[in-house]
């Protein structure tokens, strides 16, 4: 898969995780490790079902660096390994991660679909790339 968006507001990538694939769904679908591999996230409590307060830490070139709360919800769905997550607002942002086995038992194909109505392209696809490395840092230091 590439970076390459067919529509402005459909966005996808992938990365190979050193892990095997249940236990890097079972690390992805316990919420509280959201901060662990998403840039800027401090902290995430899940409440409610599938509902999720999320704090982040951002530094708008408009405004001052403050710590920003904010909802969102996050649907795991074990058969399929399978997470899909969204956020109210007027961008439309909503995605899911799909963790698939790899090229052996020890590894997982980690994909991530986005969308959102917002047009910034390449900061979008950045932003996917930093998140799967994250996610690839956090969960093979967190296995080995």
């Amino acid at each position: 898969m590439s970076g390459d968006s067919p529509n402005m507001g459909d966005y996808d990538n992938a990365i190979t995780v050193a892990v095997p694939p249940r236990r890097l769904f079972a690390y992805l679908a316990d919420v509280e490790n959201l901060p662990h591999y998403m840039p800027r996230l401090t902290a995430a409590h899940p409440h409610d079902g599938d509902r999720v307060t999320v704090t982040a830490h951002i530094d708008p070139e408009d405004a001052p660096e403050q710590d920003v709360t904010s909802e969102a919800w996050i649907r795991v769905l074990e058969e399929g390994r399978t997470l899909e997550w969204g956020a109210p607002g007027p961008n439309e942002y909503h995605g899911r991660l799909h963790v698939g086995r790899g090229e052996s038992a020890d590894t997982s194909r980690l994909s991530v679909e986005l969308h959102t109505a917002r047009t910034e392209g390449e900061q979008v696809d950045e932003g996917l790339r930093e998140a799967l490395r994250g996610i690839k840092a956090a969960v093979e230091a967190a296995e080995h």
